[in-house]
């Protein structure tokens, strides 16, 4: 029998198990309408985009360590406000907790999370290296029936590093006496989870389901002959899928648009 290459599995959260999209657009819409400013802010879609461009920015600044957490959960919603040209009378942290309270009780997950992880549930050592505020992160975990497949929870709040900085990964490798050389990060976010496993020195899955081609990816890679876009659209058919591998460093990275790929490259 073939030794396993990997024995600790380490999945980001938001987006890659949790479907963060769509349940955040589902609270925020429930906590504006229990506030009475739904109709307020106009066409809801709308005014969504508007929010999720200012908190993504935000959220870059307080990874930077340039925002505190107080500021950011306050200054998202009132410059959202702002933007769309809606005036707030009840304050961004009024809108922010009503968020945040629904926010667990959303339990979409990403297509496929829930069979994947059935899947490697006993046969890995997993857990969960995630960037965000503790309360709301295992809130998530816990009503979305996840806790069981997770050995531990590593979350950027409680350990006071972010990723994609090598303190978070180093923090969860050590915790779970978890050889790198048999470890593996698997995460939507190009910056945060595969720059952030890659300078630590794991190999690494980049799901990217919507086959977004980043500018970014042809700085870190030594492709050889084989150009990134021809690999960001070869995943096209999961029958047939065969991943891709770019070697850097001794470092894997595959590249995938449906988690039950996982199990083909496990």
């Amino acid at each position: 029998m073939t030794k396993k290459k990997y024995t600790h599995l380490f999945f980001d959260l938001d987006n890659t198990i949790w479907d963060f999209n769509s349940n955040s657009f589902d609270a925020l819409y429930i906590a504006l309408q229990k506030l009475q400013l739904l109709e307020v802010v106009g066409p809801y879609p709308v005014f969504f985009n508007v929010y999720r461009e200012v908190n993504e920015r935000l959220w870059e600044l307080y990874r930077q360590g340039l925002m505190t957490k107080k500021v950011l959960s306050i200054q998202r919603f009132e410059e959202s406000f702002e933007k769309n040209g809606t005036p707030l009378i009840v304050g961004g942290g009024v809108v922010n907790d009503a968020y945040l309270s629904e926010m667990p009780l959303q339990t979409k997950l990403v297509d496929g999370a829930r069979n994947v992880l059935d899947y490697l549930h006993g046969s890995y050592e997993i857990a969960i290296i995630t960037n965000g505020f503790k309360e709301v992160q295992y809130d998530k975990i816990h009503k979305s029936e996840l806790s069981k497949y997770f050995r531990k929870i590593f979350i950027s709040e409680e350990i006071g590093a972010q990723k994609p900085g090598k303190e978070i990964f180093e923090y969860a490798i050590k915790s779970m006496n978890a050889p790198k050389k048999s470890s593996l990060m698997i995460g939507d976010s190009w910056e945060a989870d595969i720059v952030g496993a890659m300078n630590f020195g794991i190999d690494h899955v980049y799901f990217n389901p919507k086959m977004n081609n980043n500018e970014g990816l042809g700085s870190f890679f030594d492709t050889g002959d084989q150009k990134i876009n021809d690999i960001l659209t070869t995943i096209t058919d999961l029958q047939e899928y065969k991943p891709n591998t770019i070697i850097k460093k001794g470092l894997h990275i595959s590249l995938i648009n449906d988690l039950n790929q996982l199990i083909g490259i496990l």
